[in-house]
């Protein structure tokens, strides 16, 4: 009999929280999350901090502190140039002193209402939550390949966290990652979480894991192409990657196609499924902006559109799990489903 969907809260519930506070975190639980989804970004004195992304420009108050204006620059991170206040310029005592905000104000104006309540959470802080509200943790390991390169292996710094804890072995720990080999070194660590895949939605050039890249452009004389995360997911590619990861989480764009102008799902779960692999999807908001032409409502980005409708697609999928911001609504489709 197949399991149902698993709910994940993405950084919380940030669709109506700022996300990745303790505020977001303790209202997906609330709200009937089975998960919570922490992305991890290591300080400069390694400590492992719950953000986005290293840059902390877009959800803290880092830039309206003259004490930190000098910290600004840009750097170019798994081959984008980026400018803003990154993690690694910080001690975790200053980014203790940051406050937390809404990353998407103009979108989501009642998260924006929250800005400054919470302080920016340590991954052992969220650890603890969750342990408090029952939720388990998929936690992201973000730009392992820069944080390495840095001296911050993330790796192991994840396994330092859970090591003496029920978090090592309790079955309740994902480990997920866009870079394969950091999530092959935390099983080589000790850690019996489950590993899970992160793929983007494209097939260019661009659209390459990053630890492939810097392996590739680390062997003298490379002459071949790596493959964007599109050829990974042929049903070859499935069947190998079946071998080394439990599941894969994509975008939900990837789960989605049009045939003769109609959209329907594709067969890309059901392909992961036949090679032994579960799988994710992410993230799913009810904003006319990240849902599909079909199901927006209106021209406005922030407004909700026809989001019953795509996710009720999603629903008949049989995925492992999915990723979403308003954990309330996710659960009025699975109650619909049965």
């Amino acid at each position: 009999m197949q399991q149902p969907t698993r709910l994940i809260a993405h950084r919380g519930a940030s669709g109506w929280a700022p996300e990745h506070t303790e505020t977001a975190v303790r209202l997906a639980a609330a709200l009937g999350a089975d998960a919570v989804e922490p992305d991890l970004v290591a300080t400069r004195d390694g400590v492992l901090v719950v953000r986005h992304d290293n840059e902390l420009g877009e959800t803290t108050d880092v830039a309206s502190r003259p004490e930190f204006a000098d910290r600004r620059r840009m750097q170019t991170i798994d081959g984008w140039q980026l400018e803003g206040w990154f993690v690694e310029d910080f001690t975790w005592a200053e980014v203790a002193t940051l406050r937390a905000r809404e990353r998407l104000p103009q979108l989501r104006p009642l998260g924006a209402r929250l800005d400054g309540r919470d302080r920016v959470l340590r991954f052992d802080e969220l650890l603890a939550i969750a342990d408090e509200t029952g939720l388990d943790v998929v936690a992201e390991l973000k730009h392992a390949t820069h944080h390495a390169a840095l001296g911050l292996p993330l790796d192991a710094m994840l396994a330092d966290a859970v090591t003496g804890t029920h978090w090592i072995s309790s079955g309740r720990l994902i480990v997920e990652s866009f870079e394969e080999t950091v999530l092959h070194e935390v099983r080589d660590r000790g850690v019996e979480a489950r590993l899970v895949y992160l793929m983007g939605d494209g097939g260019t050039a661009a659209d390459l894991a990053a630890d492939v890249v810097a392996r590739g452009e680390a062997s003298a004389g490379a002459r071949q192409t790596p493959p964007t995360y599109a050829e990974q997911r042929t049903d070859a590619a499935l069947a190998a990657l079946a071998q080394r990861v439990d599941a894969i989480s994509v975008d939900k764009a990837v789960l989605f196609e049009r045939v003769d102008g109609r959209l329907r799902t594709s067969d890309l779960a059901e392909r992961a499924r036949a090679a032994g692999l579960g799988t994710i999807t992410w993230t799913l908001r009810p904003e006319n902006r990240f849902l599909e032409p079909e199901h927006r409502l209106g021209d406005a980005d922030g407004a909700w559109g026809d989001w019953t409708t795509e996710w009720s697609m999603l629903a008949g999928l049989g995925l492992e799990a999915v990723f979403a911001d308003h954990p309330d609504l996710w659960r009025r489709i699975a109650l619909a489903a049965r």
